[in-house]
């Protein structure tokens, strides 16, 4: 296996952060990646796993070795009258997976089109969009224990999916690979088309009679309208996660700002817009320096060419603080901060 010293990760992030990792290798198997954690030459190094570094903010060189996600395959391993499991590797790039399952006419995760990354990093976060998220069509994944060497087996239950939540991003994180993920779809899916523009867009393609093909173009329409190439302008999409309050709190911020978008949530609870308040504290299109918040989405923080990692951290603190005093309400980061 080749391993690399003293590797740039600006071709690895979508934020474009030039920094460098002391250590740098791909894994396309199971097999590969126990060999490389077991290697004693980087056995006691700090270990890190990535896929398409769409999620990720380096502040810093990484005195490790990062091993990049390269396991790949789809394939369908069963099908019944209602549905049809569907086994990705976890170094697929998601919108080629969903892509994948469109072209079989599988339907299910056709309104997550186009989210950057790869399959392992989808139940990491429970990804999410459009009034879908991954744990509505998830059955299960496996993983490689790092320090066991083991592959396990996770269940829906088990991955304790929250809103951009799951069990590996809380107790079990760092002490798993995700190698492989099973999703449940069906030939026959339930459109989903309230949330946000998707029936609007579906109205301007001249599509009377949407399927999922036609849903995920609508989606892959609006995303492109509103969320930059990171090709173009480094960014890592929205960089803050909706904040959910509840009912009471959120008629007190109704009646002062009677404006303000929120989606009422099935516990009671309601899911405010971080970029609708990000909005009306004035970040929308701002520029700080070198990075600010996009000029088409203020959720979206973008590094406008040669930003550090740590001065689109320092902006992230001082949008937070806004939102903060104006609404009273926190605002936690999507991505991971390293």
């Amino acid at each position: 296996m080749d391993v690399q010293q003293q590797v740039s990760l600006k071709q690895f992030n979508t934020f474009g952060i030039d920094v460098k990792t002391a250590y740098m290798a791909a894994f396309s198997s199971v097999e590969e990646l126990s060999g490389l954690l077991s290697n004693h030459s980087y056995k006691n190094l700090p270990v890190l796993i990535l896929g398409g570094g769409s999620n990720v903010l380096f502040t810093k060189d990484f005195e490790g070795i990062v091993l990049r996600n390269n396991i790949p395959g789809i394939q369908i391993i069963n099908e019944s009258k209602d549905s049809v499991l569907v086994k990705a590797g976890s170094g697929v790039v998601w919108h080629n997976l969903v892509t994948w399952c469109i072209d079989q006419g599988l339907g299910g995760i056709e309104n997550l089109s186009l989210i950057p990354g790869k399959s392992g990093a989808a139940p990491i976060q429970n990804i999410g969009a459009y009034g879908v998220e991954l744990k509505d069509s998830f059955e299960s994944l496996e993983a490689y224990h790092k320090i066991n060497r083991e592959l396990i087996t996770f269940t829906k239950r088990e991955c304790e999916f929250g809103y951009r939540d799951s069990v590996f991003k809380r107790h079990l994180k760092d002490h798993f690979v995700i190698t492989s993920i099973t999703l449940s779809l069906t030939r026959s899916p339930q459109l989903h088309l309230t949330y946000g523009a998707i029936e609007q867009e579906l109205q301007k393609m001249g599509v009377e009679k949407p399927d999922v093909k036609m849903v995920s173009q609508a989606v892959c329409n609006i995303r492109r309208s509103k969320l930059p190439d990171p090709v173009q302008i480094g960014n890592a999409g929205s960089f803050f996660k909706n904040p959910e309050i509840s009912n009471s709190q959120f008629e007190k911020l109704k009646s002062d700002f009677p404006g303000i978008v929120a989606y009422a949530l099935p516990d009671g609870n309601v899911k405010l817009a971080a970029g609708w308040m990000i909005e009306q504290c004035g970040w929308k299109g701002k520029v700080v320096g070198n990075t600010g918040a996009h000029v088409n989405q203020a959720l979206v923080l973008v590094n406008y060419g040669q930003a550090t990692g740590n001065e689109i951290r320092e902006l992230a603190k001082m949008i937070q603080a806004s939102v903060l005093d104006k609404f009273g309400v926190t605002i936690e980061p999507e991505v991971n901060i390293i």
